[in-house]
């Protein structure tokens, strides 16, 4: 049930992106007078699909099927991307019978280099558009929260912020001389800014200003490690989510929406604190404190263990809620479209961020890259939040299939633009011959790369 539940969560992401994407090649091709044969969303053998000639019709077209003018629009049977495939242009199709026959007026490669690359580009074009778009009206409908705390509440002795000095009880006044004004500019100073260098804070502590400094690199690996930053900000409350039936919580009346307060006379403030204190004291009974609207209760559980897990556990879910001070703020619509642009350049940045800390070793190949099972669980997640996170996810993962689009790797938009610019200088059409092997050495390449990427995700 869960495999479908993740072929599900991914094909619906797929197919929104691609879908995206593909009309960018399509609308193009169209707009510059080329035949655009079929309209696939999806790869492999023709599920079902329509176009005029035929109208709807289930499975393959006969092999000699030509509509002309008019497009096959199809779904096909492995939700792994999809394809225009344009006349007189060597694709994923690997059709080169209609290339040996001279150019005709609506072939891809009978018209202008600035034609060609501009249907090239186009897929990677929309892709951009439809990212900034998102953000551009979640910005504008929805506004924004701003948690306004600066303080720390809770520090993990071993991460990365608790080697640098950082203490409970501290206000974050400043971090590489920008003024943090609420926990999000905290989170971008240590995360998103600066990707990788070393960090300068200034925390306020006993009527002192004192300087800390925070290692850059350990930065990024507690991210990519999902570690977390290790601090917590005043106001976060670890609250139950959902109580398993028969588990140790149920039987001592811990219900659904109740905030734990402490385990063993520990303050909680962290959900990642919470199950750690539970897995390091495994069968031993823990004293447990939690709050029902006014009401405080506690009573003493002991953990039980999980085989299928291979973990102690007390049978809950937790979150993190906040309920301190927060400001909102609206945006106009030149603003959303100003902030919307900014998200969208910085999820680029973040992407090449990221290849270079891959290269320079400061960040882990296995973590960093995600496949369609970490898609799909994401996607699951988000889903599970609410329309606006599952539609954030979309524009950002919209941005990575851009960027990596354009890349000058054989089979992707940039390996063909590749070939335009060269074309373009030669003033004359590089042998068929040649882009055939390209053409397949590429698909290759990204069939393995798919594969060994999948394979990472199933061992992780």
């Amino acid at each position: 049930m869960e495999s479908i539940n993740l072929f599900i969560q991914f094909a619906k992401v797929i197919l929104i992106i691609v879908t995206i994407h593909e009309l960018g090649h399509f609308l193009l091709a169209r707009a510059t007078g080329m035949r655009a044969e079929i309209f696939a969303i999806g790869m492999g053998m023709r599920l079902f699909g329509w176009n005029k000639i035929t109208g709807f019709t289930f499975g393959e077209l006969p092999e000699d099927w030509d509509g002309g003018d008019h497009t096959d629009y199809r779904l096909c049977l492995l939700p792994l991307g999809g394809y225009v495939k344009i006349s007189g242009m060597i694709d994923e199709s690997f059709d080169k019978k209609q290339m040996q026959s001279d150019p005709k007026p609506y072939e891809f490669r009978s018209k202008s280099a600035w034609k060609k690359a501009a249907v090239i580009s186009a897929g990677v074009i929309f892709n951009f558009i439809f990212s900034f778009l998102i953000y551009s009206g979640v910005n504008f409908s929805e506004g924004k929260n701003i948690n306004t705390v600066t303080t720390i509440s809770s520090v993990q002795k071993n991460s990365v912020l608790g080697k640098s000095g950082i203490q409970v009880g501290d206000k974050i006044l400043s971090i590489n001389g920008s003024a943090m004004e609420s926990w999000e500019d905290i989170t971008k100073a240590l995360t998103l800014d600066n990707f990788g260098e070393n960090r300068t804070i200034i925390v306020r502590r006993a009527q002192q200003n004192l300087t800390l400094n925070a290692d850059g690199k350990e930065l990024v690996n507690a991210m990519t490690q999902k570690k977390g930053l290790g601090i917590i900000p005043e106001g976060i409350h670890v609250v139950i989510a959902a109580v398993e039936s028969m588990s140790p919580a149920e039987k001592a009346g811990i219900k659904d929406g109740d905030t734990i307060l402490s385990i063993n006379n520990m303050p909680m403030y962290s959900a990642e604190d919470f199950v750690e204190l539970v897995q390091k004291n495994k069968e031993k009974p823990l004293s447990i404190a939690w709050k029902r609207g006014s009401k405080e209760l506690n009573d003493t559980i002991i953990p039980t263990y999980d085989g299928s897990l291979n973990r102690h556990r007390i049978g809950v879910q937790t979150s993190q809620e906040y309920s301190g001070p927060t400001k909102h703020i609206d945006y106009s619509l030149i603003e959303s479209a100003g902030i919307g642009f900014d998200q969208t350049i910085m999820n680029v940045s973040l992407f090449f961020k990221t290849i270079t800390g891959i290269f320079q070793g400061t960040m882990s190949v296995s973590e960093s890259i995600g496949g369609p099972i970490k898609i799909a669980k994401i996607a699951g997640k988000q889903s599970e939040q609410g329309w606006l996170s599952f539609i954030l996810l979309i524009a950002s993962l919209s941005v990575s299939i851009a960027v990596i689009n354009i890349l000058p790797l054989p089979a992707l938009d940039g390996g063909h633009l590749i070939f335009i610019l060269i074309e373009g200088i030669l003033r004359k059409e590089v042998p068929i011959k040649i882009k055939m092997i390209v053409q397949q050495i590429g698909v290759a390449l990204l069939l393995i790369l798919f594969l060994l990427i999948t394979i990472n995700d199933i061992l992780k």
